[in-house]
């Protein structure tokens, strides 16, 4: 059975930090693009960050170069997300996400998507 279980999530307030996990399992970790999406209320789902072990990609969305990083622990079959510096417009609920071998911002091509784990930044 696949599973991604995202955890990390909570309540900050604007400037601090939080770092979600995603523990994996029930598919081969390392053939796999592993990603962050979030979604807003009333606002369409986009992709975040992305780490590709298979061909070297690490890829950002504008809104959080600098300030958040990806990584992952093969070993553990777990994905990471360090969000510093956070801001109100980062509230949302976080994915984690998986695609073979390619990363991509859009969610319609992922194929695995874990539950959700809600981030709220206040003012």
């Amino acid at each position: 059975e696949v599973q991604l279980v995202e955890s990390g999530g909570g309540l900050v307030q604007a400037g601090g930090s939080l770092r979600l996990s995603c523990a994996t399992s029930g598919f081969n970790f390392d053939d796999y693009a592993m990603g962050w999406f979030r979604q807003a209320p009333g606002k369409e789902r986009e992709g975040v960050a992305c780490i590709s072990s298979s061909d070297g990609t690490i890829y950002y969305t504008d809104s959080v170069k600098g300030r958040f990083t990806i990584s992952s622990d093969n070993a553990k079959n777990t994905v990471y997300l360090q969000m510093n510096s956070l801001k109100s417009e980062d509230t949302a609920v976080y994915y984690c996400a998986a695609r073979y071998y390619y990363c991509t911002g859009h969610a319609t091509l992922i194929g695995k998507w874990g539950q959700g784990t809600q981030v709220t930044v206040s003012a």
